[in-house]
């Protein structure tokens, strides 16, 4: 964990789609998880930084298939250059994406990342923004995922706190990995987002 974290001037906000966080797909603590986003882009927006909603485009018949209930944001998202919405298929943000350009138009260089899975589509984003050298900061608090079932003859179930703590510890020491989302702060990046 990390007690001192520079500005954040982009924040991704991977997959707070309705699916994940109501009703019986909910991940564990998805009040928690709704109240620590939804401050991170409140103080993102007073900051200046750039928000980019992450909505995942599901596979026909998933709960996050596109236009259905389950796909919508659970966030609204704010107008201006400032806040726009990439839409994804795959688990990395990046991939097949235009999430790359923005951030680089925008002149970023500090990105914190919540939403889930913590261990899917969260850690492949960060993931790939340390490899292309952003500084990464991960609130702890900001981003759930699913208990992992018992495996007969590899594991007990797993709770999806350690699931999530695992994911972020796997990162490694590249990551800012912070205990809590109250503890990012925002500033704009150096240039107008395009």
């Amino acid at each position: 964990m990390n007690d001192h974290v520079i500005p954040v001037q982009a924040l991704l906000v991977v997959d707070v789609q309705s699916a994940s966080v109501h009703g019986a797909g909910a991940v564990p603590g998805a009040a928690r998880l709704l109240d620590r986003t939804a401050d991170l882009i409140a103080r993102a927006r007073t900051g200046g930084a750039l928000v980019v909603h992450i909505q995942n485009d599901g596979a026909p018949g998933a709960g996050d298939e596109p236009h259905t209930p389950g796909w919508a944001l659970h966030h609204g998202v704010g107008s201006g250059p400032a806040e726009t919405v990439i839409r994804k298929t795959r688990a990395d943000s990046f991939e097949g994406t235009a999430l790359g350009d923005l951030l680089t138009d925008a002149g970023v260089r500090t990105v914190a990342v919540c939403g889930m899975m913590s261990e899917i589509c969260v850690q492949a984003t960060a993931r790939t923004a340390l490899t292309l050298g952003y500084r990464v900061v991960l609130p702890h608090d900001a981003h759930a995922t699913h208990d992992i079932p018992a495996a007969p003859g590899i594991s007990a179930g797993i709770p999806a706190a350690t699931v999530s703590r695992v994911a972020a510890w796997a990162l490694g020491s590249r990551a800012d990995v912070t205990a809590r989302a109250a503890d990012v702060t925002f500033t704009p990046p150096p240039l107008p987002a395009a």
